[in-house]
């Protein structure tokens, strides 16, 4: 599932994933993403971040805090690019994040990690935070999505 209030984008992610043998559904605003997983329960959920009625920290909060979606992988596809903005979406419980304008190829392997469970950053933010020195982020992000 691909949330995103910009047609366009939307359209391209829809169109890459379906290519790679996905099936996708998309949503124009976080309170129709929201209400659409906890619906579908997609395999994996993009979201931008800045769009209307819910941001998408808001809706990726709201699915981590419900029984039937805690467990759905969330990826952020944003323009919000300063390493404070990816500190903040993986600690809202993004498992990865792709700053936009984003290699449509590369968010297809993304995304595909993440449904095979190999591309999870959500650790890394706790680890950065409890790390006296910090943590260089080396993992890849895990792709689970629909």
């Amino acid at each position: 599932m691909v949330v995103d209030d910009d047609p366009d984008i939307c359209g391209l992610v829809e169109f890459k994933l379906s290519h790679a043998g996905m099936s996708v559904v998309g949503e124009p605003d976080g309170e129709r993403g929201l209400r659409a997983a906890e619906d579908l329960l997609p395999d994996v959920v993009l979201l931008d971040w800045m769009m209307p009625k819910l941001t998408g920290i808001e809706v990726c909060q709201q699915l981590r805090a419900g029984a039937r979606t805690a467990g759905i992988p969330v990826m952020l596809l944003t323009a919000k690019a300063q390493e404070a903005d990816m500190e903040q979406g993986l600690a809202a419980g993004a498992n990865d994040y792709i700053v936009k304008p984003f290699s449509p190829r590369e968010l297809v392997r993304r995304v595909e990690a993440l449904l095979a469970g190999a591309g999870d950053l959500s650790g890394l933010c706790a680890e950065e935070q409890t790390s006296a020195g910090g943590t260089q982020r080396t993992g890849t992000p895990d792709n689970e999505g629909e």
